[in-house]
C-alpha cells in the first residue's frame, strides 16, 4: 500500500469509528446504515472542501499541508500517537530501507544491572537484548532463533497460555506495530511482516484493518508464568535518546502484592541456577 493510500485507509477507518451523537450531532442524524460520519460531516468539522477530504480518502491528495492535517486530527478527536501517525504518513519520508539495529553493549550492562524483568526493542518490535528476569517472564528469548514479539504473539501456540488476556495484548501489539511503521513510511520490513503475520493469522488481519494506533508507553499486563504462576505487572517504557526506534521497557510489581512476592521467587531461582531460565521449548512451533 502506498502512503497516500495508507494515509486515506486510515482517514476512513478513524471516520467511521466516531459516534456521530458523540459530537453533538442531531437525533434525527445519528440513524445511518453505515457507522460512523459521513464525508460531508467529517469536512464540515475539518473546515475542508468534500472533494479535497474525498481525494485525500481515496489516495489521490499529495503534499497535505500541515494546518489541514491539524484540523483533520481535530476532527477526528485524534490522540498525540496517532496524530503522529497521521503526519508521519502524510510526509512521506521514503527512502533506503534502515540499517539493522545494534545494542550498545553499556545499554547490556545496563540491562543486567536493573532488578527487574527489562528489555529493548526494536522499529519491528522485535526483542533485540533483555536481562535474566526478562527472559523468564514469558518467553525465554537466549532460545529463540526469532525474537519477533509479533510473530510469537500471533504464531506461537504457546502465546494463549502465556497471556490470559491475549486478546488484549494482539489488540495493543497491532496498534503499536502500526505506530511504529508510521515512522518509516515505505519501509519494505514492515510490510514484509505484515504480510507474513496477514497470512499466517486471522487475527491479525482483522485487528491490522481497524487502522489502531497506539505508542508503547506505559500499561498492565497479566502473565501465567510457567514457574511462579501469574504475574501481574506494570511496564513503562523510556525510548533511547541516540536511536529513538530502539526503546527500553521495564516491567515492575505492585509493591507488597503477590506479583512482587513472586517476582522475587523467580529472581532468585534464576540465581541459585546461575543462568537465564529456560521456563520454555527451544523453538516456537506455528500453529
Amino acid at each position: 500500500m502506498s502512503d497516500a493510500a495508507g494515509l486515506g485507509a486510515f482517514l476512513k477507518a478513524r471516520r467511521a469509528a466516531l459516534d456521530p451523537a458523540d459530537l453533538g450531532l442531531p437525533p434525527g442524524v445519528t440513524h445511518r446504515r453505515v457507522k460512523g460520519l459521513r464525508r460531508e460531516e467529517l469536512a464540515q468539522l475539518a473546515g475542508i472542501s468534500v472533494d479535497y477530504y474525498t481525494r485525500l480518502e481515496q489516495g489521490r491528495a499529495k503534499n497535505v499541508s500541515e494546518a489541514i492535517l491539524d484540523a483533520l486530527a481535530r476532527a477526528l478527536h485524534l490522540d498525540p500517537g496517532e496524530e503522529s501517525y497521521l503526519h508521519n504518513l502524510a510526509a512521506s519520508k521514503r527512502g533506503e530501507a534502515p540499517a539493522p539495529q545494534r545494542v550498545r553493549p553499556e545499554l547490556q550492562q545496563l540491562l543486567d544491572a536493573i532488578q527487574a524483568p527489562a528489555f529493548v526493542f526494536g522499529r519491528y518490535l522485535d526483542v533485540l537484548a533483555w536481562n535474566a528476569l526478562g527472559g523468564a517472564v514469558a518467553f525465554d528469548f537466549a532460545h529463540l532463533e526469532e525474537r519477533s514479539m509479533p510473530k510469537l504473539v500471533f504464531t506461537d501456540e504457546r502465546a494463549k497460555q502465556l497471556h490470559p488476556e491475549w486478546d488484549a495484548v494482539c489488540r495493543e501489539l497491532v496498534a503499536n506495530l502500526r505506530a511504529e511503521s508510521g515512522r518509516h513510511p515505505g519501509d519494505p520490513g514492515f510490510a514484509r511482516l505484515v504480510e507474513e503475520l496477514s497470512a499466517a493469522s486471522a487475527e491479525f488481519r482483522a485487528l491490522w484493518a481497524e487502522h489502531a494506533v497506539r505508542e508503547k508507553a506505559q500499561g498492565w499486563k497479566r502473565f501465567a508464568n510457567p514457574v511462579v504462576g501469574e504475574l501481574r505487572l506494570r511496564y513503562e517504557t523510556l525510548r533511547l535518546p541516540d536511536d529513538p526506534d530502539q526503546g527500553l521497557v521495564v516491567y515492575h510489581a505492585e509493591p507488597g502484592s503477590a506479583s512482587e512476592r513472586a517476582l522475587g521467587l523467580l529472581a532468585s531461582w534464576i540465581a541459585a541456577d546461575d543462568r537465564p531460565v529456560d521456563t520454555l521449548p527451544s523453538h516456537p512451533r506455528a500453529r
